[in-house]
């Protein structure tokens, strides 16, 4: 079978994953992804509300129309014959009673961000995050502009995801209420919780390194910055971001 083509296709566009959170087949809403190498073999990274199906603060429900929470998630993948092919797969978030999905092994239940172990990837090509092929000395600071890779309202561009992007709107050298989190003023929307958020910079940049020394690059260059949790009310376009070092330890126990 051949793929329809997908020309200039940057790779972070690609490694964001479209969700839905189902209860025994039953949509209750959508959200993203992607992919990490985790301690056991590539898990799924996204937030712990979605898998949950509950407000990560208040505990209720997420579906206030029939207060139903999931129990399996459907993960649409890129598919291994080719590059514009899709396979969903279907992830179940319990064994028996036992959540599937692992937490971070200090935060616990108060991280927004959890690892489910993939398996039902036979026919999916996996395009994993923090695998060494972002540039993640390049410096990023408040102001700067940073993108959020998700799926807004569930919307897909052939099949891909949409970049949202805004504002470091905190210093990113400081914690935001004691977590690893930090905040952006960014235009998001319903479905792009658990998106990845990175800072890229177009082809022949000039950028700054974490040294403060400035390189030039042929090609476009980013850093992978975090996942995208939610904004902080719903009528603020302030969001926050839990940053990658937050995740790396629960790749460590995923």
């Amino acid at each position: 079978m051949q793929a329809p083509p997908l020309p200039n296709v940057h790779k972070p566009t690609i490694m964001s994953l479209q969700l839905e959170m189902r209860f025994s087949g039953t949509l209750l809403a959508t959200g993203t992804g992607f992919v990490c190498r985790g301690k056991s073999g590539y898990v799924l990274v996204t937030n712990r509300h979605n898998v949950t199906g509950r407000h990560q603060e208040t505990g209720q429900p997420i579906d206030t129309k029939t207060g139903g929470v999931p129990n399996e998630l459907v993960i649409r993948h890129h598919s291994i014959y080719g590059l514009g092919l899709y396979t969903r797969a279907t992830e179940p978030l319990y064994d028996g009673e036992r959540a599937r999905w692992i937490e971070h092994p200090t935060l616990g239940e108060k991280a927004d961000l959890v690892a489910l172990p993939l398996t039902q990837v036979a026919d999916a090509r996996l395009h994993p995050h923090l695998a060494g092929d972002d540039k993640d000395d390049l410096r990023v600071d408040v102001t700067d502009v940073v993108s959020v890779i998700g799926y807004p309202f569930g919307l897909t561009v052939s099949g891909t995801a949409v970049w949202a992007s805004g504002f470091i709107a905190s210093e990113p050298e400081l914690p935001f209420n004691e977590p690893p989190v930090f905040i952006i003023d960014c235009r998001t929307r319903k479905g792009q919780s658990g998106s990845a958020v990175i800072a890229f910079r177009g082809q022949g940049a000039m950028v700054k390194l974490a040294d403060g020394k400035m390189a030039m690059f042929d090609g476009p260059v980013w850093r992978f910055l975090g996942i995208y949790s939610g904004r902080i009310r719903e009528d603020a376009d302030l969001g926050l971001v839990w940053k990658a070092e937050a995740i790396r330890p629960l790749l460590a126990v995923a």
